[in-house]
């Protein structure tokens, strides 16, 4: 990975991408500092709630921004939240369906959608996070005049900073290396890591003297961690195809071996994000009511059990991944339309009669392979809890996710730096 970069630093149009794009993580960073007006920030942190909300996950990948109350506290979470919502609609909705497939000016549109619904959802969550604020005592001005403005300044600066931040990710995508919202991703969750080890060691430090043992077996887990995920990320099930032959006047084309690449975690981290949505919700809401780990009655200990840290939760979690791993997965790919698309380019594979007998084929394999990178998903995401649960140490239960999503995106900007090397290295023979 370093010798990528050292190697992409030396070319001179790459180094100011590189440039660029550090400078936007930067202005990233700052807006993350700048303070909203009229807010109580020693207060914010109690919006949080206990381990496993849903605010606690946004926290996390807004890189501590939502729980001081920043300018960026909504951070990409509107974004994502709308990319999400538009791949499944693009499923349900033929027009949008029709859209994914007009090439680049289809998904420019479906791209523009999206930004609209994530300025919606980012109207949405910024008015739940001042009400939530508001429960807390953590506005300075509540009544009258005084109070209308503060809610208007609030709420818009929110919104605001959400909306900057998809123009500063478009900035990197256009200008600079790699996908933009990602990122802005990868930046948030790595600004946190220096803040996540002090916290770790205050644990062992101040708590139980057998928690000195977990230390070096941490750091080796997380290192086994992210060999476990560059291999996954990169491990693929090849299907051998083989195109027939066939004469256009005096030529003779085809005859070539090639295959359809199968990627074991094509989904990436979305199941995970969905399955983390849908179990953190319930405690969240109720924490919006005042209901939460300290509660009593029937609606605490229903807060109890949607805690990271019960085992109810991580086997629910766990099937929540594998489940959404199936669904995101039949969305991308379709076999019989992949086994029509050989049959019409002349392309079979060994063994296997075009039609029905290739798609079926297709499909058995799709659903090992899935199967395969559900389990993977759902051990990463889960590993993490358990181990938080045997030692007693806190704060690890996003570890699993935090360390996904981080080598994801490096793993992609790597690929960006090769990709754009090698046509520079080829330019002169592609003229």
């Amino acid at each position: 990975m370093f010798e990528i970069f050292r190697n992409a630093w030396k070319i001179a149009e790459l180094r100011k991408k590189i440039l660029f794009t550090i400078f936007i993580v930067m202005i990233f960073r700052l807006g993350s500092h700048i303070f909203v007006p009229f807010l109580e920030a020693d207060a914010i942190g109690k919006m949080l709630g206990g381990d496993g909300t849903l605010m606690q996950y946004f926290d996390a990948i807004t890189g501590g921004a939502l729980g001081k109350g920043t300018l960026f506290a909504m951070s990409i979470t509107p974004y994502i939240n709308a990319s999400i919502i538009m791949q499944l609609l693009t499923v349900a909705i033929p027009v949008l369906e029709r859209l994914s497939k007009e090439g680049d000016e289809g998904r420019k549109k479906i791209n523009k959608i999206t930004k609209f619904v994530a300025l919606g959802i980012g109207l949405f969550q910024s008015a739940a996070f001042y009400f939530g604020l508001l429960r807390i005592d953590a506005v300075k001005y509540t009544e009258g005049f005084d109070g209308f403005i503060t809610m208007i300044t609030i709420i818009g600066c929110f919104v605001a900073g959400a909306s900057l931040i998809i123009w500063l990710g478009d900035q990197i995508s256009d200008k600079g290396i790699g996908n933009g919202i990602s990122m802005i991703l990868f930046a948030g969750i790595i600004s946190r890591v220096p803040e996540e080890i002090v916290g770790l060691f205050r644990q062992i430090t101040t708590g139980k003297p057998q928690n000195v043992v977990f230390v070096p077996l941490i750091l080796v887990i997380y290192i086994l961690m992210i060999a476990l995920v560059v291999t996954m990320s990169n491990a693929e099930r090849r299907i051998p195809v083989q195109y027939a032959k066939r004469q256009v006047g005096r030529k003779m084309y085809g005859g070539q071996s090639s295959h359809i690449p199968i990627k074991v975690a094509m989904s990436g981290v979305m199941p995970i994000i969905f399955a983390m949505s849908i179990m953190s919700l319930p405690q969240t809401i109720l924490y919006f009511f005042g209901i939460d780990n300290q509660s009593t009655g029937f609606w605490g200990n229903f807060v109890r059990t949607f805690n990271s840290s019960s085992w109810v939760y991580a086997a629910l979690y766990f099937v929540l991944i594998i489940a959404f791993n199936y669904f995101y997965v039949a969305i991308q790919y379709n076999p019989v339309e992949i086994a029509n698309n050989l049959k019409k380019n002349n392309g079979a594979i060994p063994g296997y009669r075009p039609g029905k007998p290739t798609s079926d084929f297709i499909h058995n394999s799709l659903s090992k392979v899935t199967f395969i990178g559900a389990i993977f998903l759902g051990f990463v995401a889960i590993f993490p809890i358990a181990f938080s649960k045997v030692t007693g140490l806190q704060g690890l239960s996003l570890g699993g996710t935090t360390v996904l999503i981080v080598v994801s995106v490096a793993l992609e900007t790597m690929r960006t730096l090769e990709s754009q090397m090698m046509m520079r290295h080829h330019k002169g023979f592609l003229e």
